[in-house]
């Protein structure tokens, strides 16, 4: 298979998907513009504010999105091949993620745009309710490390180790493609922290100026690709501070960052933050799909090189069920979403029926997103290299090919390219990082019932303690002891978690669905197949767990931590069965 027929037919198939199933399951949640939404009962201007579908739709895919459809994709291409990733992208993204979406989007509007947690716990129980809030909470602070440390990598890589007995020639290439890695890095993190101010003035000028939002983003985008041509020019290399690496330092102030971000109203920051991140999203994947399409056509595309699978266990040992579906979450299904979706957006939906192009119009355009992050692989002559550079590398070969059709010079052309391309990474990740900080508070303010602004304050900073320990902390592979990045170590269980989380949600969503008397068939299987997965890669760390203590091996951060996510996911899957059993034994009663 080429690259034009796998864009070109899942492109189709997902478009299909969203006119087909997308509004069959729509017609089965009853969504009626003529009631009252919460966003617009309560209007607050700080968490509650009616939001045009365009504008809402690019926020939430940005916050949905973020590195997740790229580096998941990516990740698991190199370990089983293309062909199993694309397979599981459609199947998981229409029938799974999409259906997981819109239903706690509804669920939480038709609670008062409440998190999924309270409707589990006015479905099922309080006992479920805490422990629902719990496996959130853990989530969330998951997902805050792995995508941190992303970013952190991307801003200021950290050097592979040196050559061993290396001519003085290798070692003169060594250095200059260690300074060439800062020196990108350097530009990235300059023009992100531009992005960024671009998107506080934006807030301003949408709230207290007649600007429409047409008009911003025609002002506004030009200046964010102004950004990136600035950022080689005004590079921001961060020293090591506090006795820590640049890598680590950049860690540290980006969790300074989420704080900030996650007490800042939303139409100051999440919202065009937001916005600004999706429509860049939109464009940039646009972009390189139409550059492949193109370059196809025309030729100049690179050949697929990669192989289609290449084992059912690769030589790390993690076999292809289940760590295929966990390590693709995002642009197949995640938990993540429901989070997003009952968290931040719930609490803008201005009319029910903007759920189905917010929530599954996203899911699968982001599935879109992860088939794109997979072309980048399928070029490669070998499985080598980080997420980010990957998807920068690729992604910049496909647009310059549009590019040298004008007249620019293709190499010059694909090195500007390749710093858009990481900019849009790190951007994606910040979209990430303050939602999951912002929503990591949600849950304790819910839980304690602090609501005021001390507790805003209080509750972010409790939410960053446990990332700031993991990722100062020194990581090392469990097999080889070599020093890894921190997103590495915990990606799989990341993913992991975020997979147990969205099949929590599904059950959740069922017990509603039965308790209203609508069909929750199509909840309740994608939740057993989820739960079957989810279990089977917790029951995994939990052996490999019990193996390094056994030989007296040093104990991974990751084996405690599989303990509680299956101890609090056998429980709440127990509390589901029961309470759905005992639904399905009141509809029959009723039917009789």
């Amino acid at each position: 298979m080429n690259l034009l027929t796998l864009t070109v037919s899942t492109g189709a198939i997902l478009t299909a998907a969203y006119f087909t199933y997308g509004r069959w399951v729509a017609k089965q949640l009853d969504l009626r513009d003529d009631v009252t939404t919460p966003a617009c009962e309560i209007n607050d201007g700080e968490d509650f504010v009616p939001t045009p579908a365009p504008y809402l739709f690019s926020q939430h895919f940005s916050a949905i999105a973020a590195a997740g459809p790229i580096v998941g994709p990516i990740t698991a291409g190199l370990l089983f091949g293309w062909g199993p990733a694309v397979i599981w992208i459609l199947i998981g993204c229409i029938f799974i993620g999409s259906v997981h979406d819109i239903t706690s989007l509804i669920a939480s509007v038709r609670h008062k745009a409440r998190s999924i947690a309270e409707v589990v716990r006015e479905n099922m129980s309080r006992r479920a309710y805490l422990l629902f809030l719990s496996f959130v909470w853990i989530a969330l602070v998951y997902i805050i490390v792995a995508f941190t440390d992303l970013t952190a990598g991307t801003f200021a890589p950290t050097p592979p180790p040196v050559p061993k007995d290396a001519t003085v020639e290798q070692m003169a290439q060594y250095t200059a493609d260690v300074a060439a890695k800062a020196a990108e890095g350097a530009a990235v993190a300059s023009s992100s922290m531009m992005y960024l101010a671009l998107a506080i003035v934006m807030g301003f000028v949408l709230k207290y100026t007649k600007t429409s939002l047409n008009m911003a983003t025609a002002i506004f985008m030009p200046l964010v690709l102004l950004t990136i041509w600035a950022g080689p020019y005004l590079p921001l290399n961060l020293p090591g501070m506090f006795g820590l690496s640049p890598t680590k330092t950049w860690d540290v102030l980006l969790l300074g960052y989420c704080f900030v971000a996650s007490i800042t109203p939303v139409w100051a920051l999440l919202q065009p933050r937001g916005f600004l991140g999706g429509y860049f999203l939109t464009v940039t994947i646009a972009a390189a799909f139409l550059g492949i399409v193109v370059g196809s056509l025309l030729g100049g595309v690179p050949e697929v090189k990669y192989p289609a699978f290449t084992s059912f266990v690769p030589k790390d040992g993690m076999p292809l069920f289940p760590i295929l579906f966990v390590t693709i979450a995002c642009g197949a299904c995640s938990g993540f979403h429901s989070i997003i979706s009952s968290g931040t957006s719930s609490k803008q939906l201005r009319v029910e029926s903007d759920a189905r192009p917010v929530a599954i119009g996203s899911m699968l355009l982001e599935g879109f997103v992860a088939v794109i992050s997979l072309s980048c692989v399928m070029i490669l002559d070998k499985g080598t290299g980080s997420p980010d550079q990957i998807f920068a590398s690729g992604v910049s070969t496909f647009i310059a090919r549009l590019a040298s059709l004008v007249g620019i010079n293709f190499e010059t052309a694909r090195l500007y390219l390749f710093n858009f391309s990481l900019l849009a990474f790190a951007t994606f990740i910040y979209d990430t990082l303050d939602v999951c900080t912002r929503l990591g508070r949600y849950v304790l303010q819910e839980v304690s019932g602090w609501q005021t602004r001390t507790g805003r304050n209080v509750c972010t900073l409790i939410t960053l303690i446990p990332p700031l320990f993991l990722i100062l902390q020194t990581m090392t592979d469990p097999t080889t002891g070599a020093v890894q990045p921190a997103w590495k170590i915990f990606w799989v269980l990341f993913g992991t978690a975020n997979q147990m989380l969205a099949a929590l949600t599904l059950l959740g969503v069922t017990v509603w669905l039965l308790r209203t008397g609508k069909t929750w068939w199509y909840t309740a299987v994608p939740a057993v197949f989820m739960v079957g997965v989810t279990m089977t890669s917790l029951a995994m760390f939990l052996l490999k767990w019990i193996d390094q203590m056994s030989k007296g091996e040093k104990v991974h951060p990751n084996g405690p931590l599989s303990t509680i996510l299956f101890a609090l996911s056998v429980m709440l899957v127990i509390e589901a069965a029961v309470v759905i059993g005992r639904s399905l034994k009141e509809r029959r009663l009723a039917a009789a």
